[in-house]
């Protein structure tokens, strides 16, 4: 959102709602704070407030910002307090209902951390200063919380409390919460969602769930990617439309089809619609309810509810009861997995500068492979392939002892024959980095790394191709220009797997994305991925140089095997 004209460089959009909520507002607040437990507030011990300047100078550089903590007066510095990171500040009357509800139990203690968005001050009398908010508040990525993490925590940890106590701040996700209103609420559930290892609870008011930096694209990612382990409260009103921006979205609707979307997903979830506009009466009101729904059975952790969701393709590729696991003894410099049509799986390990296989029993063994640097494959008989004379950075080898290559820097599709002939098919790709053969052998398909964009081709008699044709769209993070694809298998049901930046996208016959399975924090993406295993149905992928593994319902299949029918999906 742009700045209101009359306000000061150190201003943003919302402040001015901070300060004033009129007094129906207070008191229906003052009723839902007492709720179960009515309590006389002169009894009540009152928290302390403090605040203090932050200046950036990593991940928001050259911003500056007022940071305000409240302490609880049951804290006594002895153990780390949960915690709750308030955008734009300390909004809903927060202070005010942290006593009450943690007075009555209804919450636990609680340090409050209210963080107002960077601004680049001006140095020059005519110079316009740089307001950071929506960049910050309304970006899918994690930046803003590894800002968090990184800068304001051990900011606020460097402290005493007025008392002289020393500040000590819950790492466990479990014990963090995140509250905002407009772009300070779809910040607040951007930072569960990018990074459900730091934060799992959150109060959206009014977010902006609309298209001011891809905000609308939540609902869709939500129902299609494996759930997280967090729990969301919404709120909105029907007359919710910011007059700055009505080109961008409708602000009600959003915030009802993202709540949709967390149905239809399986999460803990709850909401309050009203009849009020872009303002805090309505939030403010809610806002105890809320607490008492974010923190209702701590300290029982929060798990992901994937049993619950409705998402048709998870559940019929995935085993509901299995989650990534490390395969242990394979280090943290992992690259390139290669599955043998037995289920054994290879990798090379970039340290060691080595091959290394995983046995059908588990056990690791080193493996000599020759021209370590280049990609291989394997053949019908276990023998190595791999291509000298190509660039390549990708091989896989058919039934009809037949191999296709991929060359990125060239972006160039290769066919090579038995007898060695090398074929050009294509070479007006653009970063071409995954390819697999469908399991009835009709298809060949490829996928670009930097774009949205996969193709397919139909394998003729002869081996080449005919019919190409930009039939692939795979999701891309906000940070990247393109999917990141690097990798592509199948399973016997023809579902594609692709490592991505988003993690696993699963694709189904019409090459669309309809399944994401997350890896685990703080890194979400894979970089490589294959079938394996004694049954050929335990999933193996690659992120940030570790290998993990998971149990699929569908067994995978490798292009060396004999062709096989699929079930057909129809065209959607």
């Amino acid at each position: 959102m742009k700045p209101m004209a009359n306000l000061t460089a150190h201003i943003t959009l919302l402040m001015f709602v901070i300060a004033v909520v009129d007094s129906q507002s207070a008191k229906s607040t003052e009723q839902l704070i007492a709720g179960k437990n009515p309590t006389d507030s002169t009894h009540i011990a009152r928290g302390t407030v403090f605040s203090f300047e932050h200046q950036s100078l990593a991940i928001y550089p050259g911003t500056t910002r007022t940071i305000t903590v409240y302490i609880p007066a049951q804290y006594e510095g002895k153990k780390p307090a949960c915690v709750y990171v308030g955008l734009d500040a300390l909004l809903f009357e927060a202070p005010k209902v942290f006593d009450k509800l943690i007075h009555n139990g209804e919450m636990p203690v609680t340090i409050a951390i209210g963080v107002s968005p960077g601004t680049v001050a001006s140095s020059q009398p005519t110079e316009k200063p740089r307001y950071n908010r929506s960049h910050e508040f309304d970006g899918l990525n994690d930046s803003f919380a590894r800002f968090l993490i990184t800068e304001i925590f051990p900011a606020v940890e460097q402290r005493k409390t007025p008392q002289g106590l020393s500040i000590l701040l819950s790492k466990d996700p479990n014990d963090r919460c995140a509250a905002g209103a407009s772009t300070g609420g779809i910040c607040a559930f951007t930072l569960a969602w990018e990074r459900p290892d730091q934060f799992r609870r959150v109060y959206s008011a009014i977010g902006t769930f609309v298209g001011m930096r891809g905000g609308d694209r939540y609902p869709v990612l939500v129902r299609k990617t494996e759930p997280k382990p967090i729990r969301i409260f919404l709120q909105d009103g029907e007359n919710d439309q910011w007059m700055g921006g009505p080109e961008v979205g409708d602000w009600w609707m959003s915030n009802v089809t993202l709540q949709r979307s967390l149905d239809f997903a399986g999460y803990d979830h709850n909401h309050e619609w009203g009849k009020g506009a872009h303002d805090l009466e309505h939030p403010t009101a809610v806002f105890p309810e809320a607490m008492r729904f974010i923190w209702k059975d701590w300290p029982k952790p929060l798990e992901a509810q994937i049993s619950k969701s409705q998402n048709v393709t998870l559940k019929r590729c995935l085993d509901l009861s299995s989650s990534w696991e490390r395969v242990p003894g394979t280090g943290n410099a992992c690259d390139q997995l290669v599955g043998k049509h037995n289920g054994e799986v290879f990798f090379k390990d970039k340290i060691k500068k080595t091959v290394i296989k995983i046995g059908l029993d588990n056990t690791i063994t080193t493996n000599q492979i020759p021209l370590f640097e280049k990609v291989f494959c394997f053949g019908k008989h276990g023998e190595i392939i791999q291509s000298e004379k190509l660039n390549a950075n990708c091989l896989t080898m058919t039934h009809a002892d037949r191999i296709y290559a991929l060359e990125e820097d060239t972006g160039s599709l290769w066919l090579i024959e038995p007898d060695g002939t090398h074929t050009v098919l294509d070479n007006e790709l653009d970063s071409p980095a995954a390819l697999a053969i469908s399991p009835d052998g009709s298809w060949l398909n490829v996928l670009e790394k930097e774009s949205h964009w996969g193709y397919t081709y139909r394998l003729k008699k002869d081996g080449t191709t005919e019919y190409k044709q930009r039939f692939f769209w795979a999701h891309a993070p906000d940070w990247a220009q393109g999917s990141g694809a690097s990798q592509l298998c199948y399973d016997r049901s023809g579902y594609a797997y692709l490592a991505s930046f988003m993690g696993i996208q699963i694709f189904d016959h019409n090459g669309r994305s309809r399944a994401i399975l997350t890896m685990p924090q703080p890194v979400s993406s894979a970089s490589s991925v294959c079938f394996g295993g004694k049954d050929m149905n335990v999933l193996y992928a690659i992120s940030d140089g570790k290998i993990y593994r998971r149990k699929m319902k569908n067994a995978g299949v490798h292009a060396i095997q004999k062709p096989i029918r699929i079930p057909d999906q129809g065209p959607g």
